[in-house]
């Protein structure tokens, strides 16, 4: 006498559309809002954490500027300052956009020529100003070898920070997306090198700051594919 081992009969097609519509309920369910700032948050902290540690590592290696209540009174300092923050900020601005693959960012990374823009106008005048004999010592000033350097190694911390926020977003050009990742990086780096650093001059800071800020925008194009990957 043969037995036959009993069979579960499928669900009927009324039931499984029951079953789906209550799943999509539930988790329909524990959707919440998304605040249109959040990315922009996302990036804004990691930012200003990494910045903040640029400074202490600045502080803590090289020393702050032994003048710096004299050195806060003189313009050239503050356009250093200027200069590297408005990249900064003006880069975070751009990935903020790049972050998000549904919008265009063409015209804020256009933005990051101003202040580049404006360092390169102050410094054709400080050129075309000083005596011929002097116009090399403007450019080269006693840190050109070592300034660039210094900017890429203070740039570590928001360049590792800013990593750790794109990784869980998601940028639509990849290579694009580090490099400005890298000059936010290499920017923010700067400003905390500028608070040590006592060369005083448009020609410089146009042309060694600027170096080193390309120098990391370069590493980060390089290195996003496998940084970036999500």
């Amino acid at each position: 006498m043969s037995s036959r081992s009993p069979t579960r009969s499928a669900p009927a097609p009324s039931q499984a559309l029951q079953a789906t519509d209550s799943l999509i309920e539930r988790l329909a369910a524990r959707l919440e809002p998304i605040s249109r700032h959040a990315v922009a948050r996302r990036l804004v902290v990691p930012a200003a954490a990494g910045i903040l540690v640029s400074v202490i590592l600045v502080g803590s290696t090289l020393g702050f500027r032994p003048d710096m209540s004299r050195a806060l009174g003189t313009a050239m300092f503050w356009t250093k300052l200027g200069y590297t923050l408005a990249l900064g900020a003006l880069a975070v601005w751009a990935l903020e956009r790049l972050s998000r693959p549904e919008t265009p960012a063409r015209e804020r990374v256009l933005w990051l020529l101003a202040p580049v823009a404006f360092v390169l106008l102050i410094c054709g005048v400080q050129l075309a100003l000083a005596p011929g004999e002097d116009r090399v010592a403007l450019v080269m000033g006693s840190t050109a070898a070592l300034c660039p350097w210094r900017i890429l190694v203070f740039s570590a911390p928001p360049f590792i920070a800013l990593t750790w926020a794109i990784r869980g977003l998601a940028p639509r050009s990849i290579r694009l997306a580090g490099a400005i990742l890298g000059l936010c990086a290499g920017a923010l780096g700067a400003a905390a090198y500028a608070l040590a650093c006592t060369e005083a001059t448009a020609p410089f800071l146009a042309t060694w700051y600027s170096l080193g800020i390309v120098g990391v925008a370069v590493v980060g194009s390089l290195t996003a594919p496998w940084s970036l990957r999500w």
